[in-house]
């Protein structure tokens, strides 16, 4: 994850989004394991919110059922 530290989102082009739709309250089982493994990514980096990820890691791997 190199080079993100500068990262500017509004230079970023995201993908659009369906607005007509309602958004789950809850993120789905494939979501939060995606969402997990990208915190322990960032936990294994030397950033400054390398352990605020950690920390949301171990929230979130303590709610989710692990993968099968």
């Amino acid at each position: 994850m190199d080079g993100c530290e500068n990262l500017d989102l509004d230079q970023i082009e995201f993908a659009p989004v369906e607005t007509a739709g309602e958004r789950l309250p809850l993120l789905t089982l494939h979501e939060a394991h995606d969402l997990l493994d990208w915190l322990c990514q960032v936990t294994a980096e030397p950033w400054d919110h390398a352990r605020e990820a950690g920390r949301w890691a171990e929230e979130i791997a303590a709610r989710v059922p692990s993968r099968e």
